[in-house]
């Protein structure tokens, strides 16, 4: 059974047989798959009201444990924006009444961005609904294969995830 990679590289060899087009086995599934775990996670989301962007600072902080609080700097790390963007975001979502602004105890001038009761039921049931759909997609795979792949993706990630951990 041939899938959309597979034609992709059949006329890529026919019309440049002089390049070597193999990357594209791999990098153009893993770009395919992308696309479709993003219109999958985007559903889920809007199921549940919610923004990609929401869900990254509410997870942020689910993870983070009880009281579900962190610093803007701790979550600027946890989801790569700029602060510009960050105090944005936590505007929005205290205006949702899905967090809150509280003092910082170790710092008189900082302050820790706490999830409400209501970020955390929301958080928690988009994220159980994320979970269900992710697995129907990785249906297919038995769990050595699940595991197999995860560990050949992390090999490839590891160089970029240690690139950004730099900066």
């Amino acid at each position: 059974m041939q899938d959309e990679v597979d034609r992709l590289v059949e006329a890529w060899n026919a019309e440049r047989p002089d390049l070597d087009v193999r990357p594209l086995q791999v990098l153009s599934r893993v770009s395919r798959l992308a696309r479709h775990l993003d219109r999958a996670r985007r559903a889920v989301f809007a199921d549940h009201d919610l923004e990609s962007w929401e869900f990254d600072v509410l997870t942020a902080l689910r993870r983070a444990g009880s009281p579900y609080q962190l610093s803007p700097g701790r979550l600027l790390r946890a989801t790569l924006v700029t602060s510009g963007t960050m105090t944005n975001r936590i505007d929005r979502l205290a205006a949702a009444g899905l967090v809150e602004r509280h003092p910082d105890p170790q710092d008189k001038r900082g302050v820790l961005v706490r999830l409400t009761d209501a970020g955390r039921t929301l958080v928690d049931a988009a994220f159980a609904d994320l979970l269900e759909r992710e697995q129907a997609i990785l249906d297919s795979l038995g769990p050595g294969q699940r595991e197999v792949l995860a560990d050949l993706l992390r090999t490839l990630l590891i160089p970029f995830d240690e690139t950004t951990e730099g900066h």
